[in-house]
């Protein structure tokens, strides 16, 4: 068997798609199938289903790409070994919460691209454990996303966190007379917020849930922006970052809700595989940018 094989079965795997394995690894899609058929022949075991769509792994396949996960994750690790000596250079993939990227990411990959002239950075924002997966799954080499602060992580990533982000719940200004509320007297107004997957979400649904309460959703969309906005219009209630809501054009509409039972906080945390090698130095940048900006926005919200 070759490496390339190997790479060839993690890359179909993990796609879970022939056409796409293909394009990830800049091969014809024969070639990915010859690839994959001699990595068979080789091991004398069928590795993957071809009777279901997308294609997923036999039994036997699915124990031999964890033990082909951990060979590509110790060969990447090899080769950023071999270059220490050189600038770093290609592409850093990078997974982002969609709040530390309207929060910190513009100055962060500028001080990126100073810093590193020849490293490209690809971007993609999405919630916090699907990016966490796709770290393990080495689809993205870190991520900067919105965590616990006593999160424990999985063995295979190492991680640290930036500081962290209080959370605020806001009202209609004047929508609510100037007093302490609790999460039971909030429900009869119902909740503006993002998508099943958000992790402040999460957290109001599980302190609901504690009370034996069910969340109200009166509107789920994407955008901070637009469910301020739509806060300010008296659609509900929201759960927003107060960093953002220093910053929003809609500030002077809403009104910070005291509530007495539920005291929401998170934590910044920048994410990588243990095995990422020199990309450290990288991502050591981006991380003092972003724990700059934060700071620099918690500063701002006291003055």
């Amino acid at each position: 068997m070759k490496l390339d094989e190997i790479e060839a079965f993690v890359a179909v795997v993990r796609s879970q798609s022939l056409s796409q394995a293909a394009d990830s690894l800049a091969l014809t899609q024969p070639a990915v199938t010859r690839r994959i058929q001699n990595f068979e022949e080789a091991l004398g075991v069928e590795l993957l289903d071809r009777n279901t769509k997308p294609l997923k792994t036999t039994p036997m396949g699915r124990v031999v790409y964890e033990q082909c996960r951990a060979i590509v994750r110790e060969v990447d690790a090899l080769r950023h070994l071999v270059a220490d000596d050189a600038p770093l250079a290609g592409v850093l993939r990078l997974g982002v919460a969609q709040t530390v990227a309207d929060v910190a990411m513009l100055k962060a990959l500028h001080a990126l691209r100073c810093a590193h002239p020849e490293l490209r950075a690809r971007v993609t924002t999405g919630w916090g454990n699907p990016l966490l997966q796709k770290v393990d799954e080495a689809e993205l080499d870190a991520v900067i996303v919105l965590l616990p602060t006593n999160r424990a992580l999985q063995e295979t990533l190492a991680g640290e966190t930036l500081g962290e982000l209080k959370l605020a719940v806001v009202a209609q200004k004047g929508s609510l007379k100037k007093r302490a509320y609790t999460l039971a007297e909030c429900q009869s107004y119902g909740w503006v917020l993002n998508p099943d997957g958000c992790g402040f979400r999460a957290g109001l649904q599980q302190a609901l849930a504690a009370k034996g309460y069910t969340l109200k959703l009166n509107l789920e969309t994407l955008g901070t922006e637009l469910q301020l906005g739509l806060v300010a219009d008296g659609v509900g209630l929201g759960l927003v970052p107060l960093p953002l809501l220093h910053n929003s054009v809609h500030a002077a509409q809403l009104d910070v809700v005291p509530i007495t039972d539920f005291k929401p906080e998170i934590a910044v945390w920048i994410v990588r595989s243990r095995a990422l090698g020199k990309m450290q130095s990288a991502l050591a940048v981006l991380a003092e940018s972003v724990e700059q900006s934060f700071k620099a926005a918690r500063l701002s919200r006291a003055a």
